[in-house]
């Protein structure tokens, strides 16, 4: 059929996916008529009315037993993220008008080194945002996290939402001097114990091949959960590892680290394997005011200086 003539797809009644939902969730229909305050009736008619509209059997009923079919199974997953949302909608409309909260999710290196000495010009800008921070390291869960924007760490890679690259964190490999002792070039690194962050598990598969080195199986790796614990990792000795350019440059003036191959060693990687920090935002967030203050704010500063 041609998609000009096709016609429109019409969703189910709202009443028939609740009843559902509460099915799913509760595994009978008498605890989700419970649940939604009615009788046991009326869900199985709105089931049926549903099963009707989308031509599925969605329970097969053994008894007083129900079990619901594959195609529920996978309805259910849409249903939950579709009411999560309805959720969210309604939380944040009704709530806005009473606060004028934003929570941010940073990650704690941008945090510490960019963000904590800055965040006093936003505040000039907003004087009335009541701020929350919070520092996961991984992306948090939008809705159920409660959070407005993150900043992470990353390779831009979040296609599900607006992103924005803020600053990059070039990488310089260290390690202690007597380790550094131990390293004439390159394919020395594959002999090494390799430290590199949970974040990012396949970068030093990259620099390797960017060094023209074959990874093969490593004389051992360590992951770290922030980029902190890492370098106090490679202070200590354990292994060497991919330290972010301004740190580097305050270890080795001070003695306390080497770079066996310079400051610019990784600077010609191809674009894709550099990291940054990235302002993350689902895009309808930015409809809030004070959020979409924030990422004007956040966005037009210059985190290179």
């Amino acid at each position: 059929m041609d998609r000009m003539t096709r016609q429109p797809f019409r969703l189910p009644p709202l009443n028939a996916l609740r009843a559902f939902w509460a099915v799913m969730r509760k595994g009978s229909f008498r605890a989700a008529a419970d649940d939604l305050l009615v009788s046991p009736q009326a869900v199985s008619q709105q089931i049926r009315l549903l099963e009707g509209t989308l031509g599925v059997q969605l329970f097969a009923r053994k008894g007083r037993v129900i079990e619901p079919t594959e195609q529920a199974i996978v309805l259910s997953h849409f249903i939950e993220a579709g009411f999560g949302e309805f959720t969210e909608g309604v939380r944040r409309v009704t709530s806005a008008g009473a606060r004028n909260r934003i929570t941010i999710n940073v990650s704690p290196y941008f945090a510490t080194r960019y963000l904590m000495q800055r965040l006093e010009r936003f505040r000039e800008i907003s004087p009335g945002a009541d701020l929350r921070l919070t520092t996961l390291v991984e992306l948090p869960d939008f809705a159920a996290d409660e959070v407005d924007v993150s900043i992470q760490w990353g390779f831009g890679q979040w296609k599900d939402y607006e992103v924005t690259l803020l600053v990059g964190d070039p990488k310089v490999i260290c390690c202690a001097p007597a380790l550094g002792a131990r390293i004439s070039g390159p394919a020395d690194l594959a002999g090494m114990t390799l430290l590199h962050p949970v974040a990012a598990r396949d970068m030093w598969a990259c620099v390797l091949a960017h060094f023209g080195v074959e990874a093969g199986v490593p004389a051992g790796q360590i992951e770290f959960h922030d980029a902190d614990t890492m370098r106090r990792g490679v202070l200590s000795g354990i292994g060497v590892g991919l330290i972010s350019k301004a740190d580097a440059v305050e270890d080795i003036e001070a003695g306390r680290l080497v770079a066996p191959f310079g400051l610019d060693a990784l600077d010609d990687m191809p674009e894709r394997y550099r990291p940054g920090f990235y302002l993350v935002v689902p895009r309808a967030h930015k409809r809030l005011r004070t959020v979409a203050r924030f990422c004007d704010w956040i966005t037009s500063e210059s985190w290179t200086g």
